[in-house]
């Protein structure tokens, strides 16, 4: 059975650090790429960053500079470091797999297969 378990997450303070993980467990998780959404509440989904089989990264411009994605594939698991948070930040984040490789656009939430259970980031201003 194929699985991304979410942990990381919580309340911060406007300028403070969390870090969201991503374990994936069922199926070989690297050849697959890594996604992390979020969605605020009355807003659509957005995709926040990724990371490819291969390495490469994608970031929207909203993060760029502030998050980092990473991926340890001895361990299955996914990172997001997000640095210097913002009311706008705070959101239900989520992880999600697609296979590696495709060459659609990385933000396009429905072009990924497996989705985690969503953590929430509440950032007071």
């Amino acid at each position: 059975q194929r699985q991304l378990l979410q942990s990381g997450g919580g309340s911060v303070q406007g300028g403070g650090s969390l870090r969201l993980s991503c374990a994936a467990s069922g199926y070989t998780y690297s050849s697959y790429c890594m996604g992390w959404f979020r969605q605020a509440p009355g807003k659509e989904r957005e995709g926040v960053a990724a990371i490819d089989s291969d390495g490469s990264i994608s970031y929207a411009d909203s993060v760029k500079g502030r998050f980092t994605i990473s991926r340890d594939n001895s361990k299955n698991t996914v990172y997001l470091q997000m640095n210097n948070l913002n009311a706008a930040d705070t959101a239900m984040y989520y992880c999600a797999a697609r296979s590696a490789g495709d060459s659609r656009e990385w933000w396009l939430g429905d072009t990924y297969n497996y989705w985690g259970q969503g953590t929430q980031v509440t950032v007071a201003s």
